[in-house]
């Protein structure tokens, strides 16, 4: 009876052991893939960041322009056409190869008499290398958006408390756009702009240059629909990465169980060589004994000829 209680613990044991051990297994092998499913995903983020930025320029560039001009002497007034030297990088470059960029120049003008009967002037802009060599030259038209007396003064009414607290200015912004396909050249990249305005006579606030770059392709769908654009480029990834895994687990799974395949070849092949070894040993030991009995029976045998020789020796001298 203690026999048979015996062995129903046992067989309690075993089915424990087996549980608990399954379920050990199974949250080794679920927290390794957790990991690995982990890792994977970061990657696949990290490489699309990283082509993302590697890949994609910078939208827009905006630099100030600071005009400057000829005094007139003695007399107050401008002798000189308002000019302004942009430096665009201190680097090798600023814009990348192959994109083409749209470049313009915004104006803010006051609605003065003066701008008024100012009409149509040139905005001129040329490109130049590190080494001051011009690399593009461009001039564009400009002028003030005509509005009537009767629009200016009921704009003035409407808008006179916001113009005399100051929130609003009787200005206008003139976008003047100077290159719309520009390219930067691979061997001198462009570094420096020279901004001219050619009138003497104009009224400026402050002004602007502004590169935008115009994008086309896969540029123009990953900066148009980012999120779409994420959601495939890190699937894609994904699915890369974990064809690689998986091929890498395949074949390290096939490479351990040739392993052990060519192990235990071995082993039995070393277990053949050492019984044959043996029986070699043994071969041996038997011949060995074999032999030094033969040696032993014919020196027994020439000691006994001997001894029958001697008497008949001794009657031959007789």
């Amino acid at each position: 009876m203690q026999a048979i209680q015996n062995r129903i613990d046992d067989a309690k044991q075993k089915i424990l052991d087996f549980i608990f051990g399954s379920a050990k297994d199974t949250a080794i092998r679920l927290l390794l893939l957790f990991l690995l499913g982990s890792f994977i995903l970061s990657a696949s983020i990290f490489i699309y960041v990283a082509f993302y930025y590697s890949y994609m320029p910078a939208v827009t560039h905006t630099r100030p322009v600071h005009l400057q001009f000829q005094p007139c002497e003695p007399h107050n007034g401008v002798c000189s056409f308002p000019s302004a030297h942009v430096v665009l990088t201190k680097r090798q470059q600023l814009l990348t190869f192959g994109q083409k960029y749209r470049i313009y120049l915004t104006l803010d003008m006051p609605e003065s008499p003066k701008n008024k009967d100012l009409g149509m002037f040139m905005v001129c802009l040329s490109m130049r290398d590190k080494d001051a060599n011009l690399m593009s030259h461009s001039c564009r038209a400009a002028m003030l958006h005509y509005k009537s007396e009767l629009l200016l003064t009921i704009k003035t009414l409407l808008f006179s408390p916001f113009l005399i607290f100051g929130p609003t200015e009787e200005k206008q912004g003139v976008v003047v756009e100077l290159f719309s396909d520009y390219e930067e050249d691979s061997l001198k990249p462009a570094t420096d702009a020279y901004v001219e305005i050619q009138n003497r006579n104009a009224e400026i606030y402050a002004s602007q240059l502004h590169i935008h770059a115009h994008f086309t392709g896969l540029r123009y769908l990953m900066f148009q629909w980012p999120i779409i654009s994420a959601t495939i480029g890190i699937s894609s990834n994904l699915f890369f990465l974990g064809i690689i895994c998986a091929l890498s687990y395949f074949h390290l799974t096939r490479s351990k169980e040739d392993f052990e395949e060519m192990t235990d070849s071995d082993l039995f092949q070393g277990d053949l060589d050492e019984l044959y070894d043996e029986d070699n040993e043994e071969d041996a030991e038997e011949r060995a004994k074999k032999k030094a009995k033969e040696i032993e029976d014919e020196k027994t045998n020439t000691s006994a000829s001997d001894f029958d020789d001697q008497p008949l020796k001794g009657k031959i001298e007789e």
